[in-house]
């Protein structure tokens, strides 16, 4: 049952965003009363907290981001000041790694089917 109200009042948050309506406790559990979804009574306050200090379109936008480490940085920095600064270097090229071929089973004297 808790993951059913989880939902709904996920759903109504979303739907209240999407509006451009202010996302409150009473808001979300109108939508879900609404929708004859009945959840625990804590649900739409603790949803409406959660969304008062995160931004849901960061939510929406970063969805299977995994949240791990930060991003990688891959701009090279421009140099400041006016012009006639030294360019920055061209990023170093990367050495291909050499892998080894591997052994075939011809050279092994026997095969799965022998």
């Amino acid at each position: 049952m808790s993951s059913v109200g989880e939902a709904a009042c996920s759903y109504a948050a979303l739907i209240l965003y999407d509006d451009g309506i202010p996302i409150t406790a009473e808001k979300i559990a109108t939508i879900v009363k609404a929708a004859n979804i009945s959840v625990e009574s804590y649900w739409p306050s603790l949803f409406a907290k959660l969304f008062e200090k995160c931004n849901i379109e960061d939510l929406i936008t970063n969805v299977g981001a995994g949240g791990g480490g930060a991003p990688v940085a891959a701009a090279v920095p421009v140099a400041a000041g006016g012009g006639g600064g030294a360019a920055a270097p061209p990023p170093a090229e990367e050495k291909k790694k050499e892998e080894p071929e591997e052994e075939s089973d011809d050279d092994m004297g026997f095969s799965l089917f022998d």
